[in-house]
C-alpha cells in the first residue's frame, strides 16, 4: 500500500480499524516520506541481507525494508496493529509479522528461523523511552548481526555517538563503542511524526564489532566500572568509583594510578582503553 506517510491515509486506517494511539507505548507515526527511504538505503537493506525491523507502527518503513531485503521479520508488540500490518504490507510476500514484546521476545530464534542465509540487519524507529534498553540487548546478546540503525531522540544520539574523552560521552557511550561503531546519519525533525513530538530525533548506526573494541579480564567487572565512573559526573573518577564499588578510596586510587592515570582524572576525559586498564586494575583488589 503507497501513501503511508499521508495523513488523510493514516487517519482512514485508524478509523476503519478503531485504532487510536497508546501514549504508554510512544508511538508516534512518521509522516514525512523522504524519511523511510534514507533509513532503508542506510540500514543495508538490499540484496542478500534479512532486516529485523522492531516497532512497525503502520508499516511505513516495514515497507521500504520489504522492497529491498530479502526478508523482513517484524516484532510488534501492540496486538492492536496487527489486522492494520496485514492490510498495509499485503502486495509483500516476504513479511513475518510477530506480535511480541522484544524484551522477552527469542531474538536468536527468530533470525535463525528467518534469515537462515543472509547477512542480517536491524531497523527501528524506536520509542524514546525503551531506546538504550533495546540497543544494549541487541549488542550484549552477541546476536548474529552487522548493523543496527534506529531513529532515536536527537540528544539520545549524540550521546550514544558522542567520541569517547568528551564531555557528551557517558556510560552508553562507552558500553556502545565496546560492541560497535556508531555513527550519526541524519536528523529527523518533530514535524516529520503524528502526533508530533516535543523533541526532534536523529537516526544512527550501529555498525556491530566481530570482537569488542578492548579486551578486559572481567567483562562484568568492566560495565560496573563503566557505569560507577559516569554515575556521579561531578565527582573525579576515584570518588566516584570509591562510592560505586564500595571500595575504600586509597584502594581505588592505587588502581587508577597502576592505570597510568592522575588521581583527580576525571570520567569524561578517558578513552575506552583507559577505562578498561582501570577495570582490569581494580580487578586485583576484589
Amino acid at each position: 500500500m503507497e501513501n503511508l506517510t499521508n495523513i488523510n491515509v493514516i487517519k482512514n486506517i485508524m478509523e476503519r480499524h478503531g485504532f487510536s494511539f497508546s501514549k504508554s507505548l510512544g508511538q508516534n507515526f512518521l509522516v514525512n516520506p523522504s524519511v523511510c527511504p534514507k533509513i532503508a538505503e542506510m540500514g543495508n537493506a538490499s540484496e542478500g541481507w534479512g532486516v529485523l525491523e522492531i516497532g512497525a507502527g503502520i508499516g511505513v518503513l516495514t515497507n521500504e525494508l520489504a522492497k529491498r531485503a530479502d526478508k523482513v521479520a517484524v516484532i510488534e508488540i501492540d496486538g492492536r496493529l496487527i489486522p492494520i500490518l496485514k492490510e498495509t504490507l499485503a502486495e509483500h510476500n516476504n513479511i513475518e509479522v510477530i506480535n511480541e514484546d522484544v524484551m522477552k521476545a527469542d531474538l536468536a530464534g527468530i533470525i535463525k528461523e528467518n534469515f537462515a542465509g543472509l547477512k542480517v540487519a536491524v531497523c527501528a524507529n524506536l520509542p524514546y523511552y525503551i531506546t538504550s534498553p533495546v540497543i544494549m540487548l541487541l549488542l550484549e546478546s552477541r546476536l548474529p548481526i552487522d548493523s543496527i540503525t534506529v531513529m532515536v531522540q536527537k540528544e539520545a544520539g549524540k550521546r550514544i555517538c558522542a567520541g569517547m574523552g568528551t564531555r557528551e560521552a557517558g556510560a552508553v557511550t562507552a558500553a556502545v563503542r565496546y560492541y560497535s561503531e556508531p555513527k550519526m546519519l541524519f536528523d529527523v525533525s518533530r514535524g516529520s511524526f503524528m502526533p508530533a513530538p516535543n523533541v526532534d530525533s536523529c537516526v544512527i548506526r550501529l555498525d556491530v564489532r566481530k570482537e569488542p573494541a578492548v579486551h578486559v579480564k572481567d567483562e562484568k567487572l568492566f560495565f560496573r566500572t563503566v557505569r560507577g565512573a559516569f554515575s556521579q559526573r561531578r565527582k573525579n573518577l576515584a570518588n566516584s568509583l570509591s562510592s560505586s564499588l564500595g571500595m575504600p578510596k586509597e584502594l581505588v586510587s592505587a588502581a587508577i594510578a597502576e592505570a597510568g592515570l592522575a588521581e583527580n582524572v576525571r570520567p569524561e576525559q578517558l578513552s575506552l582503553e583507559e577505562l578498561a586498564a582501570v577495570s582490569d586494575s581494580i580487578a586485583k583488589y576484589l
